[in-house]
């Protein structure tokens, strides 16, 4: 039986765009963006009709020292404050937390004192139950909460199975299909994409996508899950991300058939900042070592490495990369 919940010309008044710029494209640049490009993409995301806006990780600051990242690896409520003001805006705010890299219980405070809606907990499938204890603090102080499992595609599929059954009988408001090293394709993403919808509608969750595009595949397997019934899609301005990126906010925007959504204020945010950012050398992307880890379904770390070392040679790194077998 065909599952498939819309077309490539279906309206989708479920579907919601979660912004992840600054949050995945922190990872580019240790956080480190200007001011005026943090203000400026929140006028645009709202401009253009965005549902979320991810400002980044609350991060635990006896983990990772403040002065080696901008201030979006932590997202303390002064900073968050300073671009939001007094948030006169339909667009929700989010922020990442990392299943052993949050004082959750300290940093975390009640939502009545915070201008963030939904925490977004990611976690690998062997640490979901403590990303569940995670959610339900998020819960209890009234926010919403998504449970984002990494690296999915490195899993077997009885853990899937079983780590949906306790994603399902938690308070979490949705689960994330996360594609971290670029390697699923279209079938493979329907399939997984079907499994988690499965349990949604049983338990009554939404389902997320986040893809990588190591093989050029993020917006097609975004689209994918789309019309399978995934209705929160991740997206970042011009892709930007860790290693080879993401689903671009233009592509997804352009492809949308909703009147809400405008892709004019991205377009002149791209113009404005995204263009001066890569002359500074700052780098993202589909390239050939991102491409061969995604083929290969391994974490990008050695294929950003190579493109931080302007590597050319892509049969030794492709060599090396099996010797690792």
């Amino acid at each position: 039986m065909d599952k498939k919940k819309g077309s490539l010309l279906s309206f989708r008044p479920d579907i919601k765009i979660v912004d992840a710029t600054i949050r995945d494209g922190g990872l580019v640049n240790d956080f480190r963006f200007s001011e005026e490009f943090i203000k400026d993409l929140y006028e645009a995301n709202q401009r253009a009709g965005v549902d979320y806006m991810e400002f980044g990780y609350k991060a635990s600051k006896d983990i990772f020292k403040e002065e080696e990242f901008g201030p979006w690896k932590f997202c303390d409520e002064d900073a968050l404050q300073k671009v939001i003001g007094d948030k006169n805006t339909d667009m929700k705010i989010c922020v990442m937390a990392d299943v052993g890299r949050c004082d959750y219980r300290k940093d975390i405070i009640p939502r009545a004192d915070s201008v963030i809606d939904l925490y977004r907990i990611a976690t690998y499938i062997n640490t979901i139950p403590a990303a569940i204890h995670m959610v339900e603090h998020c819960k209890n102080l009234g926010y919403e909460a998504t449970i984002n499992i990494m690296a999915v595609s490195n899993a077997k599929e009885a853990e899937i199975d079983e780590a949906l059954e306790l994603i399902g009988n938690s308070p979490v408001d949705g689960i994330y299909l996360v594609d971290s090293y670029g390697s699923l394709y279209m079938e493979q993403i329907e399939a997984l994409a079907d499994k988690y919808l499965a349990m949604a509608e049983k338990y009554d969750k939404f389902v997320g996508i986040h893809a990588h595009n190591n093989q050029q595949l993020a917006f097609a397997n975004t689209i994918a899950a789309l019309t399978r019934g995934v209705s929160y899609l991740d997206a970042t301005a011009s892709g930007m991300g860790r290693g080879a990126g993401n689903c671009s906010t233009e592509q997804l925007l352009g492809f949308l058939k909703n009147p809400k959504y405008d892709i004019i204020p991205i377009l002149k945010f791209l113009e404005k900042h995204i263009e001066p950012l890569k002359k500074t050398g700052i780098d993202w992307g589909y390239n050939i070592p991102y491409l061969l880890t995604g083929q290969m379904n391994r974490h990008p770390r050695s294929a950003i490495a190579a493109t931080k070392d302007g590597r050319k040679d892509y049969l030794n790194f492709f060599l090396e990369l099996n010797d690792k077998d």
